[in-house]
């Protein structure tokens, strides 16, 4: 037995996708985020990204939920993930910055420079700007779901275009040694995929911002975190999946994190935090669910930086890592709640 084949004795169970958004809770404070993309011209053309991102406030008395804040922004990505246009609502003219940058961690860069005042707020725009990123990466694998969708020529090009990318060693499910890598050090198609069901509860029309209806080809990414405080502590409930359309109608996911945390109320300091995977594409991507252990004693508001840097490669997991880094947006919504609640409003 290898090292590896000894650590997936002891890996975590992938629980499949989790069940429909929990009940929002009497004192909380909920941001849900999602970013559709599409692909009007077919496939090579430019992908056309929605975000949406929203903080609702329910009271403790009972009253209709209030909207704390909410944001649109609409982006033109070519195939390279380079930004070609962009856009949001509210307006921010200052986003035409963006133009020109390219999905990855150049783009996040850019952020600090052209949006500084969004990040220091953790606006829900910045929330969808951090996550473009991540969203242009992994969107293309929603064509792999639509192979009527591909181009006749679809081999031929494949055969003459840049040869893939070496995964080996970019995260733990990349790992040497590990089951998804090809002899090549490029990843293997053996993805796990499951059905999920629609993110809203049918009762309750406030759980989550408008989502469109989509039936074409696309992929979306999708938050949610809720906060409650207690006492001196501030209570997490957290969610992040990607998942795609298929033909067949309804959405597969290819990964999905829940996420149940407490942090210090005065600090801001992660107390403790459990990752739980649900949705996962190789056996030995639950490894990194112990990786969030690593984080307990870090500020909330530091987490963007800190993940990056305790969790890099191996270390930790892509996706569970942009579901760390999204806690920092846990004492701007902390802050809507204290503020509520010293007005009456909560």
């Amino acid at each position: 037995m290898t090292a590896l084949e000894g650590l997936l004795c002891d890996a975590p169970d992938v629980r499949g996708p989790g069940e429909t958004t929990p009940k929002r809770r009497p004192g909380s404070v909920r941001r849900t985020s999602t970013i559709d993309a599409t692909w009007p011209g077919g496939w090579g053309s430019q992908m056309r990204m929605l975000g949406r991102a929203r903080d609702l406030m329910t009271p403790r008395i009972g009253t209709a939920p209030l909207v704390l804040a909410e944001d649109v922004v609409r982006v033109g990505v070519c195939p390279d993930r380079t930004v070609e246009d962009i856009a949001s609502e509210p307006e921010r003219p200052e986003l035409a910055g963006l133009v020109g940058a390219r999905g990855g961690g150049r783009l996040r860069a850019a952020l600090a420079d052209v949006v500084p005042a969004e990040r220091d707020a953790a606006t829900p725009l910045y929330l969808l700007l951090d996550d473009l990123a991540g969203a242009t990466l992994i969107s293309g694998f929603a064509y792999s779901q639509w192979p009527d969708e591909w181009p006749a020529d679809w081999e031929e090009r494949r055969t003459r275009s840049t040869p893939m990318r070496r995964m080996e060693g970019i995260c733990t499910g990349f790992q040497p040694g590990s089951s998804a890598l090809a002899e090549d050090g490029t990843a293997r198609f053996t993805h796990d995929l499951r059905q999920v069901e629609p993110l809203p509860l049918a009762d309750d029309a406030s759980g989550w911002h408008r989502l469109d209806d989509i039936t074409a080809v696309s992929m979306r990414r999708a938050r949610r975190i809720d906060v409650h405080v207690e006492s001196d502590r501030i209570e997490i409930d957290a969610m992040f999946q990607d998942s795609a359309t298929v033909p067949a109608g309804g959405r597969v996911a290819v990964h999905e994190y829940h996420l149940a945390a407490i942090a210090e109320l005065g600090s801001g300091v992660l107390l403790a935090i459990n990752a739980e995977p649900h949705v996962l594409p190789y056996r030995e991507c639950p490894l990194a669910a112990a990786s969030a252990q690593h984080m307990v004693g870090t500020p909330l508001a530091d987490m963007r930086e800190e993940v990056l840097t305790r969790l890099p490669g191996v270390a930790g997991c892509t996706h569970l890592n942009d579901a760390l880094r999204a806690l920092a947006e846990v004492p701007a919504l902390t802050r809507h709640l204290i503020d509520a609640t010293r007005e009456g409003a909560a």
